[in-house]
């Protein structure tokens, strides 16, 4: 579900280096983090410019634990000739039409399009952007609900797919209840107050001054001082909260709801691997709400230094749309399909967003990695959103390059954590899983700015996007250093990220304090900077990752 390894010495705290570029040559410096520890934190709030571009900044430079994004290209990519690289987003629906987005596009000039034809004989009609394995479905139920509805598993599995639906649900439920209870205190303050003023609309100052014993005049006015914490006006309050009702409406009708069966309308049997005729050749959203792809499609690629919207973290690259993931639990039969598909229409990057505790035909899915690998592709996979240590074996978050407690299956995922903006112990997103075997780096991930459907701009916050962020470094080095295999494009991202030695807080527990070293394999943040320094030294071969 959407949300959200014999290693060389890191480059981050090497002598600087002198590197050539092409024909000519140019001193370059790797990021000075001696002691990354000393950087002085970034105290003030952001500004709106920096808080739509955070992730590419410059943590020495502007105390914000971005990518040095900007830093690399103002120093180094652009001496750097580079080839197209396409990047699968493995994801919801992607507003192919957004103008951030439409000049970025993978297109299958083999295919011609809407003539129902597989013309160019790769098994899927009308694939001109990609492909939806989708159809017209949207709304999903969860995995859990799914074992339950079908009697899927032994006992044992069903019964701690029981106990987590069962939990989650009335969770859910209660949340649902809390919201509707405060939407309605503030729907009755704001009237309150409206009434007391005389008028429909006014301002935090006309609250503050209003002066009166009426007990329930002042309990109105309380709320929504309380509420302006919150938000800049009492109608984008009331806003969020509708949205919040929504969203636990929404996973009460279709998640967690095991008499409901959302793949009706697509026609296949989804645990049938053989079971290939589905889907459809287009892969854009089928509604506005339906915006993860979009988001993170923009911050991998959104046309850059176009004057309009973001930039995304890679120039030359092209985006192929593989709709897999619905409102609700992905399909392991659509993960693995879409894998292949991508692979066998030349992305050497996936961008994988999403995932699940469970995973009952998980075997199709490690298949389809190990085929991956074998073609030297990159996935780039998010961690989750669930704030738990992922290498306790009941915290599990399908898709896994491990079985188990076993050792990888393959040397091509890289597994992303989430930051958030400010530097410092609580530098890692609250929501964030974490995992010192099962994690393998942090990137930028909370409230990111990006591209949304119909040519909108918003923020997002999840491990869903910190993975595209790391996916844009990668696709940035294969660009620029074509003869890297993926492998060694993840080693790179790896070891050129910045270490950062001081604990940090955990899942939101500050009792929960560990270094990054504890919370994931390589102990540090992905840097686009340091990774193409790395990344030269290895394409000429004066080191192996």
């Amino acid at each position: 579900m959407k949300q959200l390894n014999a290693m060389i010495r890191p480059l981050a705290w090497l002598a600087p280096a002198i590197l050539l570029w092409g024909c000519g040559a140019t001193q370059l410096v790797s990021t000075p983090v001696e002691n990354i520890d000393h950087v002085v934190p970034k105290v003030t709030e952001l500004s709106e410019a920096e808080a739509r571009s955070w992730s590419h900044a410059d943590l020495v430079r502007d105390s914000i634990p971005g990518m040095s994004v900007d830093r690399a290209y103002t120093e180094i990519l652009g001496s750097l000739r580079g080839e197209t690289v396409v990047v699968a987003v493995l994801d919801s629906g992607i507003d192919l039409d957004h103008e951030d987005l439409d000049g970025v596009l993978w297109t299958n000039r083999d295919e011609k399009p809407g003539n129902g034809v597989d013309d160019d004989n790769n098994g899927y009609v009308d694939d001109v952007h990609g492909y939806n394995f989708l159809g017209e479905s949207y709304n999903e139920q969860l995995e859990a609900a799914r074992i339950l509805r079908l009697n899927l598993g032994d006992a044992a599995l069903q019964e701690r797919a029981r106990k987590k639906l069962e939990a989650e649900s009335a969770e859910a439920a209660a949340n649902k209840q809390r919201y509707e209870q405060i939407l309605q205190a503030v729907k009755n303050a704001d009237a309150a107050v409206k009434a007391h003023l005389g008028r429909d609309n006014y301002t935090k100052a006309d609250v503050a001054g209003i002066d009166t014993q009426d007990p329930q005049l002042m309990q109105a006015v309380a709320i929504l001082e309380q509420m302006y914490s919150f938000e800049d006006s009492i109608d984008a309050v009331m806003e969020q909260l509708q949205e919040g009702i929504q969203y636990f409406t929404e996973r009460l009708n279709y998640h967690f709801n095991t008499s409901f069966n959302g793949r009706e309308v697509v026609g296949d049997d989804p645990y049938d691997i053989d079971d290939r005729n589905y889907g459809n050749g287009n892969p854009s959203n089928r509604v506005e709400d339906e915006s993860h792809g979009t988001h993170v499609a923009g911050i991998i690629a959104a046309e850059r230094n176009n004057g309009i919207g973001v930039d995304g973290v890679a120039d030359k690259v092209e985006i192929m749309a593989v709709r897999a993931v619905p409102n609700g639990d992905e399909y392991d039969k659509d993960v693995a399909l879409a894998i292949r598909y991508a692979v066998d229409n030349g992305a050497r990057i996936i961008n994988a967003s999403f995932g699940k505790p469970f995973s009952p035909n998980a075997q199709w899915v490690y298949e389809a990695i190990k085929y991956a690998a074998a073609n030297d592709v990159l996935i780039v996979h998010a961690a989750g959103n669930d704030s738990q240590d992922l290498d306790l074996p009941e915290n599990a978050n399908y898709p896994t390059d491990q079985e188990g407690t076993g050792p990888e299956i393959a040397d091509n995922v890289l597994t992303v954590g989430s930051l958030d903006s400010s530097y410092g112990s609580e530098m890692v997103s609250s929501f964030s899983n974490y995992g010192r075997s099962q994690v393998d780096v942090f990137a930028p991930g909370g409230n990111i700015y990006s591209t949304m459907p119909g040519n909108a701009y918003d923020f997002q916050g999840g491990t869903s996007m910190a993975a595209p962020a790391v996916a844009g470094i990668a696709a940035v080095i294969r660009s620029r250093f074509p003869d890297l295999t993926a492998s060694q494009v993840k080693k790179i991202i790896m070891q050129s990220g910045l270490p950062v030695k001081s604990q940090v807080i955990l899942g939101g527990n500050p009792e929960n304090a560990r270094t990054l070293a504890d919370a994931s394999r390589s102990g540090r943040i992905a840097n686009l900077y340091n990774a193409l320094i790395l990344a030269s030294q290895v394409s000429r071969g004066n080191a192996q990752p």
